[in-house]
């Protein structure tokens, strides 16, 4: 069977790596620029490393904290894919469309919903030892 060739498997292999590092960092930033989801987890990611360093965390508590941080980014970036994807294949209401976008963008929130159990887990005791 011959290999059919994409536009990304033209050049050599740095040009390629190149190509898709590039498409990826237009995918964040297209991400941060249009869907206010990303610039909530942005937000939430700037105050939790904020308190991390005042709070100075242990190294184990930092690779949740981390892990978190790419998780539920990544997880919105997958939401947002699926919401183009549907919104490419149809603009009018159908109920498997419905569940697509729906139980994508659940995805975030359970992802979301997880972090903010484990922060509160590695920050509630330490803001009320600071305020007791």
């Amino acid at each position: 069977m011959k290999r059919i060739l994409r536009n990304k498997d033209t050049g050599n292999f740095l040009v390629r790596y190149y190509k898709s590092f590039r498409h990826a960092v237009s995918g964040i930033w297209y991400a941060l620029k249009c869907e206010h989801n990303m610039i909530i987890i942005l937000a939430a990611v700037i105050v939790t490393s904020i308190a991390g360093f005042y709070f100075n965390i242990s190294a184990y508590e930092w690779l949740f904290v981390i892990l978190c941080f790419g998780a539920v980014s990544a997880t919105e970036m997958i939401n947002t894919s699926i919401e183009a994807l549907v919104d490419l294949e149809t603009t009018k209401f159908h109920p498997l469309a419905k569940i697509a976008k729906d139980t994508a963008s659940s995805a975030t929130l359970i992802f979301s919903i997880t972090s903010l159990i484990g922060g509160l887990i590695i920050f509630l005791p330490k803001i009320i030892e600071m305020i007791g």
